[in-house]
């Protein structure tokens, strides 16, 4: 439909990264490079940063190809700014082509125990942590007059949520939102943009994240394999094959999601497209026919789904209430 939306190369392209020292967007990082792309890279840690950047540079497929890191705490709008302008630098002062925002993380509580400052911590690290970046990338976007593409990290709880997640998810969800308004708004400058909703990821954060995580929450979640970076990575980037797509309904085209295609919702694996087709909206579909299939196994299993959810939940109440009591909750 536009002629920016048509199959992406980043050879040659100038990929900033975010959360490029770890898990996903270190793997996102390496996966660029070896597809010929400059890649520069955004975190905290200097020291993962310095381990990140010989990894990356062994995905080299050019010597004139760039890799640069940098590091600023991106849940500061004037550092995340001063990140963009850094990366700039080394490319004659460009704006990166494309960015990749993979910075996040979770800390996964009951929400009566979160107050007001972890409620502020975890939109910090879910959703603004994306969208300074995104809207520092824009204004140069808009006043320089160059294509770009901005490329969020939601999860599939971003479509969803359980207990456990009071503090994360609805940050996850926000980013949703703003990636349909700058979907929609970005068109006037030639500036794509496409959001990735990915389930657990095996990952440094994810291990964390389990030290913390309530009971309850890794009983229902004891069934759900973490994706690899590097295969969610490809499948950000290049796509990748469906799982229910046979030839009578796709002939000549199997590959449903990914950037290099044009996608906007990126939701790797048969239970990511199944959220995705049903909870679409107005979204643009992958492709009508098999969209359809997932939302009617979505309209039967999902809800099937929930109740086992709400069930198990409803057998935890006793431990629960002896956890809190035990955490001095009740005074």
């Amino acid at each position: 439909m536009w002629p920016f939306l048509k199959k992406w190369d980043p050879r040659g392209q100038h990929c900033y990264v975010t959360g490029g020292s770890s898990g996903l967007g270190l793997a996102v990082a390496v996966s660029l490079a070896s597809r010929g792309a400059d890649v520069s890279i955004v975190a905290r840690n200097e020291e993962r940063l310095a381990a990140a950047l010989e990894q990356i540079g062994g995905a080299r497929q050019s010597p004139d190809q760039k890799f640069h890191s940098y590091s600023y705490s991106l849940t500061d709008p004037d550092a995340s700014a001063a990140a963009l302008e850094a990366a700039s630098e080394s490319h004659g002062g460009k704006m990166p082509d494309a960015i990749f925002l993979c910075a996040g993380s979770s800390a996964p509580r009951f929400f009566v125990e979160e107050d007001a400052k972890s409620l502020q911590k975890g939109m910090d690290n879910s959703y603004w942590v994306q969208a300074y970046s995104a809207l520092a990338y824009a204004k140069h976007i808009a006043k320089e007059k160059t294509p770009g593409k901005i490329v969020f990290v939601s999860s599939l709880l971003g479509y969803m949520s359980l207990i456990g997640y009071a503090s994360y998810a609805p940050g996850k969800h926000a980013l949703r939102g703003l990636a349909e308004t700058l979907r929609s708004e970005m068109i006037l400058y030639e500036c794509s943009v496409h959001i990735m909703f990915p389930g657990n990821i095996d990952s440094p954060g994810y291990v964390e994240e389990n030290r913390i995580k309530p009971k309850i929450t890794l009983e229902i979640e004891s069934t759900d394999k973490p994706e690899s970076p590097e295969a969610l990575a490809n499948s950000l980037i290049e796509g990748a094959f469906s799982e229910f797509a046979p030839k009578f309904l796709m002939p000549g085209s199997y590959v449903l999601k990914g950037v290099q295609r044009g996608d906007f919702h990126i939701a790797p694996g048969m239970l990511g497209d199944i959220f995705r087709s049903s909870a679409v909206g107005s979204t643009p579909h992958h492709n009508f026919l098999l969209d359809g299939v997932y939302s009617v196994i979505g309209y039967f299993a999902l809800p099937v789904w929930r109740r086992g959810v709400d069930s198990t939940i409803m057998k935890h109440r006793k431990e629960h209430e002896e956890y809190l009591a035990s955490k001095s909750f009740f005074g």
